[in-house]
């Protein structure tokens, strides 16, 4: 009887166990199946090209080591072993070349022979960043570069800037990875990515909407890509309206998909009272806010006034998020 009761109760815990360990198992799949994780591909390794420098290291065998420049033939030459095609390799395929050379010649026994390549300078392989930068251009791709360092080297973003990076890896064209870059917030987003020689990284232009005339701060306001900026919302970004400011008659100029641009009368009296929808502001929207006591100017005059870029302020919305 007694061992009939401790059988049934192990029984009873190993399928608790069983239990257990399944929604363990669900869990895990659950967490990594979730949406809003992308996996970020790793770029395959980089060949060396004409003009690059490497750096060889022997293990044990100092006086053989050295950096050598590979010439325009794709070749390097290497104390005791002479001449070496490298174009094209990586540095792994490289160094195990360079391995099998010491061995063939007899210089060098096979649990001698262990060799390191490091490409330490990249001569046509430059990093292009651009979009939405302070200083677009090609930067030097010396060592390793991260996301940040090469978007720090080119001035950092500017205010239009979208809270995202295209990044496109020279041995990967076809398919661009996209990934949140918001260094300016109070919970900064900086993926810890490495960008290659021969890579594009582009910071791609936010939204920005214009509201002018008879308000307290006009000028632009950058869609941060996530929230959607209606014209309520608008006005308080923009603090308000001044004296005598004619609510009721508030014009939207929307750019159409043709190029023609059309103008709205937006009461945003009946707004604030509820009496009217509020309007999803898209970008390139002008809002324009007159005052009670002047005739309404034209779609052609808010479009030129805005056009100015350097009389119109532009603000964030959110950095903060």
């Amino acid at each position: 009887m007694k061992r009939e009761r401790v059988n049934s109760m192990a029984r009873k815990f190993a399928y608790a166990a069983a239990c257990w360990a399944l929604l363990v198992a669900q869990s895990i799949a659950g967490t990594a199946q979730q949406p809003g994780n992308p996996v970020i591909s790793v770029a395959p390794p980089l060949r060396i090209g004409a003009g690059d420098l490497i750096e060889v290291t022997m293990f044990e065998n100092p006086d053989l080591s050295g950096r050598f420049r590979v010439d325009e033939r794709g070749d390097i030459t290497v104390p005791l072993i002479g001449s070496l095609h490298v174009a094209g390799d990586t540095a792994e395929e490289a160094a195990a070349e360079i391995e099998k050379r010491f061995i063939e010649a007899q210089i060098l026994q096979p649990a001698e022979s262990h060799a390191t390549v490091f490409i330490a300078e990249y001569a046509n392989q430059g990093i292009t960043v651009g979009g939405e930068v302070k200083t677009p251009g090609v930067f030097p791709a010396l060592g390793v570069r991260m996301l940040n360092d090469v978007i720090t080297a080119a001035g950092g973003v500017t205010v239009a800037a979208a809270p995202k990076v295209v990044i496109i890896h020279k041995s990967d064209p076809g398919n661009p990875i996209t990934v949140d870059y918001v260094p300016e917030a109070l919970k900064p987003v900086v993926p810890s990515l490495q960008i290659f020689p021969g890579d594009t990284v582009t910071v791609p232009r936010a939204g920005i909407v214009y509201i002018v005339g008879n308000v307290t701060r006009p000028g632009g306001y950058v869609l941060d890509g996530r929230n959607l900026l209606t014209v309520e919302e608008a006005m308080a970004l923009s603090g308000g309206t001044g004296h005598a400011a004619e609510l009721k008659h508030a014009q939207l100029v929307r750019t159409l998909e043709d190029g023609r641009k059309e103008s709205i009368t937006i009461p945003i009296n009946l707004i604030y009272k509820g009496r009217a929808p509020d309007v999803a502001l898209k970008d390139g929207d002008i809002l324009y806010v007159p005052t009670s006591t002047a005739k309404l100017v034209t779609e052609q005059v808010i479009t030129s006034a805005v056009s100015v870029g350097s009389s119109i302020a532009v603000y964030r919305t959110s950095v903060n998020q």
